[in-house]
């Protein structure tokens, strides 16, 4: 039986305070994050037995099953990929209902949303999970708005509002845009990929279809991306609950991948930081994981830290490389994914022979085709 929300609350990460489980709001009033106190359960039996989706893992998942919000998605491929000379497993999340992995993260949190009654949302994004809660609240029946950066790649705008989403775009940096969606969500939910602590809990499933695709083992190591840490922090919350339930024996190690032009995890790791330092970003391919100051950089940071992991930092001919190397194989992926794949050949480099590793195509090409036919072009 799934666990009732009673049983549940947020706690702060600054200061310890608790709060209900269905709290509107996104921060402590100390200002800080909150975290979500959960126990899941699993029963790999009854798993089995339920349709391939997210919510097969319902004794998992901190919200009532009445109120889920489900456009399909979970239980994406896990696929045998050559790459450098050897094989490793990806998982294709460009096939999610919206076309990027955001879909786990948004089905959860709108189906929280709407379990707490809440009428209207504000969220911000560089796209996927823009376009992600746009769709997840067209199927609520959940009025939404997304402010989005100026730059942000024409395909994944004509998505968000064929979802039927208010588009602001915001000029200037992907900063800007989330200082500009604050004001708004002082008068409306705000439900942030970055902030909300149920993202990361649809997220986390990644790691429950890792472990189970591999007949209930866990891999050695997972390669990810690292721009607000949706999926990461996600998949750490994941493995974690797999390995205190005596799922899985031990962690993997966590690679994290940045664009070489916005890479402030990977400057904080190698100056051994507990926390990002102001930087001034320059230019990358890798929109999505364009983050110059991650609100839960300190937790990124730690996170991969604590399973004896590193940050990579990839350039843009890398990126190229990588996306032209996976669409002659049959991969139609976005830039962003491309950098994942570009982390993964870099991390390949002085991996073990006989190491399991698990990576991710993020999100489908068609989002960012201007991009690409612009990267082929330059080719």
């Amino acid at each position: 039986m799934q666990r009732e929300s009673a049983a549940m609350k947020l706690f702060c990460r600054s200061c310890g305070e608790t709060v209900p489980h269905d709290t509107l709001a996104f921060e402590c009033e100390c200002g800080g994050l909150f975290d979500l106190d959960f126990s899941p359960s699993f029963d790999p039996d009854a798993i089995a037995r339920r349709p391939p989706d997210l919510w097969r893992y319902r004794e998992a998942l901190p919200v009532s099953e009445t109120y889920r919000v489900s456009l399909g998605e979970g239980m994406t491929p896990l696929l045998r990929v050559p790459v450098s000379g050897r094989e490793v497993l990806i998982k294709a999340e460009q096939a999610s209902p919206t076309g990027s992995y955001k879909d786990r993260g948004a089905a959860l949190m709108i189906s929280k949303a709407r379990e707490m009654g809440v009428v209207g949302v504000v969220e911000d994004s560089s796209g996927n999970a823009g376009a992600s809660v746009a769709a997840y609240c067209a199927a609520a029946g959940i009025d939404c708005s997304i402010f989005v950066p100026d730059s942000t790649s024409p395909g994944k705008l004509a998505q968000i509002e064929l979802y039927g989403a208010r588009l602001t775009k915001v000029p200037g940096s992907r900063e800007d845009t989330a200082a500009a969606v604050l004001e708004a969500a002082q008068h409306s939910y705000y439900a942030s990929h970055s902030y909300n602590p149920y993202y990361f809990h649809g997220t986390k499933t990644w790691a429950f279809e890792v472990v189970e695709q591999l007949g209930w083992t866990a891999p050695d190591t997972v390669v990810l991306p690292a721009g607000n840490g949706t999926l990461l922090l996600g998949a750490y919350i994941g493995f974690s609950e797999l390995l205190q339930a005596g799922m899985i024996s031990a962690m993997p190690r966590m690679v994290a991948v940045q664009g070489a032009g916005c890479a402030p995890l990977c400057k904080a790791f190698e100056q051994g930081l507990a926390d990002i330092a102001p930087l001034r970003p320059t230019s990358t391919l890798a929109e999505g994981i364009a983050i110059a100051e991650p609100v839960r950089g300190a937790q990124m940071l730690e996170s991969v830290r604590e399973t004896g992991g590193l940050f990579l930092a990839v350039e843009d001919e890398e990126i190229t490389t990588a996306l032209l190397s996976m669409g002659r194989r049959g991969h139609c992926i976005e830039p962003t994914s491309a950098a994942v794949v570009a982390g993964l050949l870099r991390y390949l480099d002085t991996a073990p022979p006989d190491e399991c590793i698990v990576s991710v195509f993020t999100g489908h090409g068609l989002k960012a085709a201007g991009k690409i036919e612009h990267m082929l072009a330059e080719r």
